[in-house]
C-alpha cells in the first residue's frame, strides 16, 4: 500500500446522464478486470471498479491527474457519447461515492441493494490488488455511511429496490391476483422482484433460470405458488405469461421480439444491464415494455416521500465527507513530518558522532550530550511541525512544499509546473489533503 498522497480521479455512465445501452458499453468488462488493467497503466497506483445495473463507475490514485484522467479514458472509449460521461476530480470523487453508498444517487432513492453492490466491488478490488490506503479508506467510508444512514434515518422507507418498483409499476398496470408472472433470472435483482409480485399477490409465479437449483432455490423462499423451470422450458412458460420480468447477467438477450410475438397482450420489464430484451419488441402493439430509464418516472413518488429524510442524509453524508478529508490531510502532514524528523535525526546522529569522536566522554555524559541533541531537535520542530498541521489543514501547499525542500532535500522538489498546472486550473488537483472544494 502506497500513502496518503496522490489524487483520486473518477468517472462515471450513470443513470442521471447515459442510457441502459450505454451504460452497458462502459461496464463490458468485469469489476475485476477493469481494476486490474487501469492498475496496469503507467502512475495509477490504485483503482476501484463500480458496475450495477443503473451505473458504471471507475477511480484511480495517480501522483499526476492529468494520468489519472488519461487512464479512465480507456474505460469509457466503448461509450459514444460524451455527454453520457461524466468525469470528476478528488473531492467530487469523494463526496460522489459516499453519496451513492447512501443511496442519493439511486434511481430508487435510498433503495438497500446498492450498499451490498459496493461491498462486493470492494471485494473485487482488493483480489485485484487495486486498493492502496487512499481507496481502501474511502471505500470503507462510504461503506461506514450507508450503514449510517440506512440505521439513522428514514431515507429506505417504502419502496427499497428496482426489483419493488418494477412489482410497483405491473401492479399499476395489470391485476396480479389474476396474473401469470414470470421472473427469468435467480440472482439479487430477480429475488427481490420475484418476492415484490408476490407481495403484491401474484396468482402464479414462475422462476426461469439458465441453472435449474438456483431457480429452485428462489423458488422456495417467494411466498406464493411458484414453480422453478430451466431456460429451455421459457418458450412453453411464455404462452400463458402476463407479465415478464428479466433480471439475468447475460452478456446478450435471454428473449428475442419473435419469443413474444404471439399477441399475448403482456407486461414486460427488463431490469439487466445489458438488455435481455432488445429494443425492437417495443414495436409489438401487444405488449408494455419497460426498462430501467422507465422506471424513473415509476419511482418519483417514492422520491417524493423520501426528501425530507434525503435533506438529513445530505447534511450527514457532507459530515463524513468532511471527516473524510480530514483524515488524509492528517496523514499527508504526517508523512512530511516524519520526513522532516527523519532529515533532523540524520543530521543529528551525524553531528553527535563528529563530537564524539573528538570529546573523552564516559558513558554517562555521553548520555547528557546525546539528550542534549534531542531535546534541541525536538524543541526546535515543535513550531515548524505546528504549522505543517496547519498547513494541511487549510490546504496550504505552498508551506508544505517549501517543508519539503528546507527540511528533506532528499525527498526531492515538487514538480513546479504540476503545481502552477494545478493552481491555474483551480481545480485543486495536487496531492492529497491539500485540495480546494473546486476540484
Amino acid at each position: 500500500m502506497i500513502g496518503a498522497s496522490g489524487v483520486i480521479s473518477g468517472v462515471r455512465v450513470s443513470h442521471s446522464v447515459a442510457s441502459v445501452d450505454e451504460i452497458a458499453a462502459a461496464s463490458r468488462d468485469t469489476q475485476r478486470e477493469v481494476v486490474s488493467r487501469l492498475c496496469e497503466r503507467d502512475g495509477v497506483h490504485e483503482a476501484f471498479c463500480l458496475h450495477t445495473c443503473n451505473r458504471a463507475e471507475a477511480y484511480v490514485v495517480t501522483d499526476d491527474p492529468a494520468a489519472g484522467r488519461a487512464a479512465l479514458e480507456t474505460y469509457t472509449e466503448p461509450v459514444e457519447s460524451d455527454d453520457a460521461v461524466v468525469t470528476m476530480g478528488h473531492e467530487e470523487t469523494l463526496r460522489h461515492l459516499l453519496r451513492v453508498a447512501a443511496g442519493l444517487d439511486s434511481i430508487v432513492l435510498g433503495e438497500d441493494q446498492i450498499l451490498g453492490q459496493i461491498r462486493s466491488a470492494y471485494e473485487d478490488a482488493r483480489s485485484a490488488d487495486g486498493l492502496g490506503t487512499m481507496l481502501d479508506e474511502a471505500v470503507l467510508k462510504a461503506i461506514h455511511v450507508g450503514e449510517r444512514v440506512r440505521d439513522e434515518t428514514d431515507i429506505n422507507e417504502g419502496v427499497v429496490s428496482l426489483g419493488s418498483a418494477a412489482a410497483r409499476l405491473v401492479a399499476e398496470r395489470r391485476d396480479l391476483g389474476s396474473s401469470l408472472a414470470v421472473v427469468v433470472g435467480a440472482g439479487e435483482m430477480a429475488t427481490l422482484a420475484a418476492r415484490s409480485l408476490a407481495d403484491h399477490g401474484t396468482a402464479e409465479l414462475v422462476v426461469a433460470n439458465r441453472t435449474l437449483p438456483h431457480a429452485e432455490h428462489l423458488a422456495g423462499e417467494v411466498d406464493a405458488e411458484t414453480e422453478a423451470v430451466t431456460l429451455a422450458a421459457l418458450p412453453t412458460v411464455l404462452e400463458a405469461a402476463d407479465v415478464v420480468v428479466t433480471a439475468t447477467g447475460s452478456d446478450d438477450p435471454v428473449l428475442s421480439a419473435g419469443d413474444l410475438d404471439d399477441g399475448r397482450e403482456r407486461t414486460v420489464i427488463d431490469l439487466a444491464q445489458p438488455r435481455d430484451v432488445p429494443t425492437e419488441a417495443r414495436s409489438l402493439d401487444s405488449l408494455d415494455v419497460y426498462d430501467l430509464d422507465d422506471l424513473e418516472d415509476v419511482t418519483e413518488e417514492t422520491r417524493a416521500q423520501r426528501r425530507a429524510a434525503a435533506s438529513e442524509v445530505e447534511a450527514l453524508v457532507e459530515t463524513e465527507f468532511d471527516l473524510l478529508l480530514d483524515q488524509y490531510k492528517r496523514k499527508r502532514a504526517d508523512e512530511v513530518i516524519a520526513a522532516m524528523y527523519e532529515s533532523a535525526e540524520r543530521v543529528k546522529a551525524r553531528e553527535f558522532a563528529t563530537a564524539m569522536e573528538k570529546l573523552d566522554l564516559d558513558e554517562d555524559e555521553r548520555e547528557v550530550v546525546e539528550s542534549m541533541a534531542d531535546a534541541l531537535v525536538g524543541q526546535l520542530l515543535a513550531a515548524p511541525t505546528k504549522s505543517l498541521r496547519d498547513a494541511a489543514a487549510e490546504d496550504d501547499w505552498s508551506t508544505i512544499n517549501t517543508a519539503l525542500q528546507l527540511f528533506d532535500p532528499e525527498f526531492g522538489p515538487v514538480d513546479q509546473q504540476f503545481a502552477a498546472d494545478a493552481s491555474d486550473e483551480g481545480e485543486g488537483d495536487v496531492p492529497v489533503g491539500l485540495l480546494t472544494d473546486d476540484d
